[in-house]
Formats: structure tokens, sequence, C-alpha cells
């Protein structure tokens, strides 16, 4: 089918936030244009090696080619390949772990909850969960979530259970329980964005098989539940949604009345090209939504696109953690406890009783999540060589370590998703001197964490190593500081009802270029203590349901 020179609606972006929406208004019958920067991957490509994956640029490009530049706290610029989530087509779902865990009522409520915090710009969500949550059920509905409901003490309010049952996991997450439950804390599986059974609405994905290798790979067999294996290929058999790979967008253009009239990108040939429409929408992650807008300067927008409140950038944010370690020694151990021989991969626990107030000293807390350490080989030594006592481990006593405490050992982690509160110093600007390879200007972030970041951290991470000791391991250990999950990122052009402290309206359009939605990360006004990838795309179903209904009532453009 042939597509029209204008299109209705042009989505940039093909993650999370913009394979939804492209979704909905394609079954709504709109003309619809997909732009993603990376290239289309097939499920043969997704291949089990961690050089090819994970250490060169399938997923992130190289730092040479499209840097990112970071400032931390006031020190000197550094180029880097942080701040980047995926280029591919859909985005940063197609290397997810799946965790789909829904936000609470009250963190729509942050503002309310808190009042005003010292050094923190916080509001409440132009929405509540009660508007967000049919969108909750249609994400897990539609593209296959699989888990246990009813049994979190501390679950979110949800109109019935979850469409397929939990996968299969380690026996030691019965041990975690029984653990959680001696220390007063409530254990619960975690839902995941994963095939457990066959999906009917989409027969040629398959189901899990249990490989290990969930997060930073993609699914060789579709039973990850990633845009590129739902929405956008139902988007497609509609006929009315065309997806090009390997398309770079770098300005945004608008008319003279301030209206967003298509998009200046580049192709895979590296050859300028225009793509035009009646409506634009943004998605391509919290700092490049934003370094996209900052970028598409003109006359009527000489500070970036629908930055006149110079909000675009501010209130970035990221999920804060600090993870966990525990070996439990087969030799020492496997006699008295001999579930630890089981090859399940997935332990599938994660414990709320600290989500809120987790010390009186921090308001916010956060997640916790439990699971057998990565079997990357090449992660596994860089965790053994640096988690000695001071200096690094390498030689003969590395490969010892190795031996010990990976061949001759169950490792068991835990990670932590932790609320983070924006503030003025953390922000994405244009970097003055810094270019990608096509000599775009790049995105500049500033780190400057606001206390409670650090106290919220600390203090889930205190519960976490308090659950791996009551389960009795041999070692545990913490080799990480605290750090910001800089692929769950959030906040940059946040919605809000007041236009002077926000880039979107409750609908993810803008307050300044009405034709012009942004769907990604960009809109959450803050993380809580959940990744971020469910809200995404329940907002993404909100926001494009909302456009479909303006588009049959002829509203769209607006």
């Amino acid at each position: 089918m042939a597509f029209p020179d204008v299109h209705d609606v042009l989505v940039i972006g093909s993650g999370a936030g913009g394979g939804p929406l492209a979704y909905e208004l394609a079954r709504a019958g709109a003309r619809v244009l997909v732009l993603e920067k990376g290239p289309r991957y097939s499920r043969g490509d997704l291949i089990h090696d961690e050089i090819k994956i994970c250490r060169e640029n399938f997923f992130v490009p190289y730092e040479g080619d499209e840097p990112h530049v970071l400032v931390y706290g006031g020190g000197k610029p550094v180029r880097s390949k942080q701040g980047w989530i995926a280029s591919c087509v859909g985005g940063g779902t197609v290397h997810m772990s799946g965790f789909f865990l829904r936000l609470k009522p009250e963190d729509f409520k942050l503002h309310s909850r808190l009042g005003d915090v010292d050094g923190a710009d916080i509001i409440d969500w132009p929405i509540s969960y009660g508007d967000l949550a049919p969108y909750y059920d249609r994400v897990e509905e539609i593209v296959g979530v699989s888990g246990t409901a009813g049994v979190n003490p501390f679950e979110e309010p949800r109109s019935g259970p979850f469409p397929f049952p939990a996968l299969d996991e380690h026996p030691i997450a019965k041990e975690i329980d029984r653990a959680c439950a001696g220390l007063g804390y409530h254990a619960f599986p975690l839902p995941r964005a994963i095939l457990s059974r066959p999906m009917a609405a989409l027969p040629g994905r398959g189901i899990c098989s249990y490989c290990a290798l969930c997060g930073s790979y993609g699914c060789e067999n579709g039973a990850k539940s990633s845009t590129a294996e739902t929405v956008l290929p139902l988007a497609e058999a509609t006929g009315r949604c065309e997806i090009r790979p390997r398309c770079m967008a770098y300005q945004v253009e608008t008319d003279g009345k301030g209206r967003a009239t298509g998009v200046l990108y580049f192709d895979a040939d590296g050859k300028t090209q225009r793509a035009r429409a009646r409506a634009v929408v943004v998605s391509c992650s919290a700092i490049e939504s934003a370094r996209l807008l900052l970028n598409s300067r003109c006359s009527l927008f000489p500070d970036g696109l629908g930055n006149g409140n110079g909000q675009v950038g501010r209130n970035l944010t990221f999920s804060n953690h600090r993870d966990g370690f525990a070996r439990f020694d087969l030799e020492k151990q496997l006699g008295a406890r001999p579930w630890l021989s089981s090859q399940e991969p997935f332990v599938h626990r994660c414990v709320q009783d600290f989500y809120f107030d987790p010390t009186p000293d921090s308001p916010t807390g956060g997640t916790l999540s439990f699971l057998l350490a990565h079997r990357n080989p090449i992660g596994n030594a860089e965790v053994q060589a640096i988690s000695g006592a001071g200096d690094l481990t390498f030689g003969v006593q590395l490969k010892e370590r190795l031996r010990r405490r990976i061949r001759g050992a169950v490792n068991l982690s835990f990670e932590s998703f932790c609320e983070s509160l924006p503030n003025a110093e953390m922000h994405v600007t244009i970097d003055p001197d810094v270019r990608d390879r096509w000599g775009v200007p790049s995105a500049r972030i500033t780190l400057a964490h606001h206390r409670y970041d650090l106290l919220a951290a600390e203090a889930v991470h205190e519960k976490g190593m308090q659950i791996l000791m009551a389960l009795r391991p041999d070692e545990t250990w913490s080799p990480y500081p605290f750090a910001e999950s800089m692929i769950l990122q959030y906040g940059t052009c946040r919605f809000g009802k007041d236009p002077n402290s926000s880039v979107l309206d409750a609908d993810c359009r803008s307050h300044e270029v009405r034709n012009l939605w942004v769907v990604d990360g960009s809109f959450i006004p803050n993380p809580g203590g959940v990744p971020p990838t469910l809200t995404i795309m329940a907002n993404s179903f909100r926001v494009g349901s909302a456009m479909a209904h303006a588009f049959r009532r002829r509203e769209i453009p607006g």
C-alpha cells in the first residue's frame, strides 16, 4: 500500500513510548510513519554473544560515534556512552529484563505526600493511578505479561489476574519467602513481560525457553514482550503504519504559526530527508527527546521547540540503586540444601515493605528485586576482580576466585529501584562543543542528586543485605557504591497542570506546540520505586487512545 507524502502522525522512536501509540492510531485509521534511528533486527540476529551484543554497538552506539557528555557534581565534562537505552526497532524493550511492576497510587501525589522539599522541584501528576490503571491492564493483555496477582500485601488496585501464569522459579525463591517472613517482610512473585504460555493473538511468538539471558539480550524465540514482537507488527498489519529503520531525526520543523510540520532526518545512507505530518510524536528517550527538541531551534523557538518556559531538559531523574551479592558454596552447603543444584534461572522475588519511609531520615524508598547473578562470563569476571578488600584481583588469584565463586557456587544478588527527586542541578542541555557522527550537537547530562536519593538507596540496600544474611550464605558483598541506572530515565519534558513548570499537559501534548506530543519517559515527574517500562507503555496507550478519538473526530492536528 502506498503511503502519503504527508502522514497523519509521525512518531519518532519505536520503543515503549512510540510503539503502543503507533498501534492505537493505526487501528483508528490514521496513516502513521515511525522513524527509528537504529536497525531492525530479526530473531536470528539476537544471539547470546556477550562481546557482540553487550560490548559492541549492537544496541548502544560507540562513544566515538554518538557521545553523550556527562558532568558529575560540577566536574569536568566527560564523553561517555552512558545515557543511551537502545538504538533499534523496539528500543529498550528488546533487551529489557521485562520487570513489569506498577507504580502505586501515592506515587502520583508526591508533592501532596511530602509537601515542599528543600532543594527539590516536585509536583503531583496531573492524572491519578485510576486514570492509568485501565491502560496497565491493556499493556498486560496485549503484549503478554506473566505473573501471580493478589499475593503482595502492598499491591496496587487491579481489575483481575495476570493474563498468563507465572514463569517457573528457582527453589531459592521459597527460601527468600521464609527469610523475609522471619524478618517481618513480605516477598512476592515478580511479574514479567515474558510469555509462559502461547499467545493466541500473536501465534508466531514462542514461549520462554529459560535461557537465563533476558536482561541485556534480545529474545531469540519472541517470548519477551518487546514492542518489536507485539504492537509494532500489529500496527503494520493494519496497512496504515510504516516503520523506517536507520533514520536519525535531528530537527522537528515548524511553520510560521508555530505548528510542527514534520522532521528532518538522515537516512541509512547519511542523506538528509524530510518527513511531513499533521501531528508529531517524540519518543526517543528522556535524554534524546530533550536533545531533539533543544536542537530544533528556529525564529519562533530560539531556545528549542516547546521550550519557551525553559523547562525542556529540566527535572531529569533516574532510578537509583545500590546492589548486593551473596555466595552459597556448593561443596559446603549442597548436602543440607539440595535445592541449590537447581538449574532454574529465575528467582522472581520482590520486596516492597520499605517502598515508602524506609528510615526516619528518608521519606522515599523503593523496591528490592532478587535474582541469580547474570551469566555473562566477562561481566562476572569483572565483578570478581573488584570484589576483594580493596586491590584488584587478577591472574591466578582471579582464576581461582572464578572457579570457587562461579563454578562452585550459587550467586544470589538483589537490585533496587529507588525514588529520585528532581532538582535544579540535574538536567539535559546541548553541549557547546561535542557533536555526533552526523554533526548534530550532543546531549550534555549534568548529574547532581538530592540528598534523599542517597538516603533512600542506602536504606533499601541495608534491608536487602539483611535479607541476604538471613539466608545464611557463605559470603556477602557490595562491590558498587550508590549509582543511577541511566537506562531508566525520566523527566526532561514532564507533564503537569501548570504551563510554567511543565512542558506537556495531562495528555502529553506540548503546552506551546499543540500538534506535538512526547510519550517516552520524559513525561514522568518522578520515578517512584519501580522500573518505568510498563508505565511508559501504559501511558502511551492512554495518550494514543485519546489521540485516536480526536483523529476520528477530525480534531487532529488540532
